[in-house]
């Protein structure tokens, strides 16, 4: 397996997270604290910046981890649309706009403002929605050498049927993914 080919600014919708070993997107209350310490492939990061021409997140992230600060740490500019069932509630935060629709129009929507770019999805609850109404073009991840135990799950539907992937940066689109870790203690964990 190779890494990821670099991502292509193609009007997709990626549903896009950096995830815990254990499946986590956040931690308990969106805590994003974790997020910290991590290496990522040289022009990754750019490569985001380059291909996103909008961003559509979820209420509970934006209140609790997202708020004012803006993805890549500031470094990427364009329109972020939060989808929210109490607009009337929201805080208001400068350049990002609150929607009150459809998840299926808040991506078109969010389409529309992306220009011809990808539209990255923040929301592990609107990734799910979208995902089951084959509106979820790639799953993009980055999965972290952490276990949190608890927190925010990317794909948490009790009850459902198993969605098959086909992984994109290998010669078999079926292979799985091996990764193999020793875990780090501290002199002060037990």
């Amino acid at each position: 397996m190779r890494d990821t080919d670099p991502q292509t600014a193609a009007a997709k919708v990626l549903w896009h997270f950096t995830m815990s070993l254990d499946g986590f997107v956040a931690g308990p209350l969106h805590d994003m604290r974790w997020l910290t310490g991590f290496t990522v492939r040289d022009g990754l990061i750019k490569e985001y910046i380059d291909t996103t021409g909008a961003v559509l997140a979820g209420r509970d992230g934006f209140d609790s981890a997202i708020g004012d600060l803006r993805p890549y740490g500031g470094a990427w500019q364009g329109p972020i649309f939060v989808l929210t069932h109490h607009p009337e509630d929201a805080r208001p935060a400068e350049d990002i706009t609150l929607l009150s629709c459809s998840v299926e129009e808040a991506v078109q929507i969010a389409l529309e403002a992306a220009g011809g770019k990808n539209v990255e999805v923040f929301s592990p609850t609107i990734g799910r929605q979208l995902l089951a109404k084959n509106l979820i073009d790639e799953i993009d991840l980055h999965i972290a050498p952490v276990l949190l135990g608890s927190g925010v799950r990317l794909y948490d539907m009790e009850g459902c049927q198993a969605v098959q992937l086909h992984l994109v940066n290998g010669d078999d689109p079926t292979a799985a993914v091996n990764v193999r870790y020793r875990p780090q203690f501290h002199p002060t964990d037990n």
